[in-house]
């Protein structure tokens, strides 16, 4: 991974608002933002909606590219802020397509990248229409979690932090 990598922003939430609300309208669970978050392998993020015992979900995690975010940000007079697509991790610096299929490791926890988070059509209602086309193939990533560990702020190279340290 480029030295330079960097995790931006953390959030959770503790509900869903758009899987189960076909044809209602969204929930209101807001996405809260985190210094860090605490990664439980097989399990997904404490706090977050996605948090169960299940090891073979595809998607215990989501992360998503910063630039993406900016590039459809441009222009817009009052851009949402990157929380409106309701991934986990925001990331700068990094290939989040070429980690597909493959283990990695970002401050010292395990994941592996299982598929495209991809844009549904609620994205055009959150943040404007047209945005689930703009969205295809860049909507972030699907992942699950390997390792326990602590995520913060910073960068991806930052040394692991357990949840429960050794003396």
């Amino acid at each position: 991974m480029p030295a330079a990598a960097r995790i931006v922003r953390l959030y959770v939430s503790p509900g869903h608002n758009y899987v189960g609300h076909f044809g209602r309208e969204p929930g209101t669970h807001p996405m809260q933002e985190r210094g860090e978050v605490e990664c439980v392998a097989g399990h997904g993020l404490v706090g977050d909606r996605y948090f169960r015992p299940d090891p073979a979900a595809k998607g215990q995690v989501t992360f998503f590219a910063e630039e993406v975010h900016e590039r459809l940000c441009t222009g817009r007079a009052e851009p949402p802020p990157p929380s409106v697509y309701r991934r986990n991790i925001l990331t700068r610096g990094l290939d989040l397509a070429a980690l597909i299929g493959t283990e990695f490791e970002v401050q010292g926890i395990r994941f592996f990248g299982t598929e495209e988070s991809r844009p549904c059509d609620w994205m055009n209602r959150a943040f404007c229409p047209g945005a689930r086309e703009l969205l295809v193939g860049q909507g972030g990533l699907r992942a699950r979690i390997l390792s326990d560990g602590i995520l913060r702020i910073g960068s991806v190279h930052e040394p692991h932090h357990p949840r429960n340290p050794l003396p």
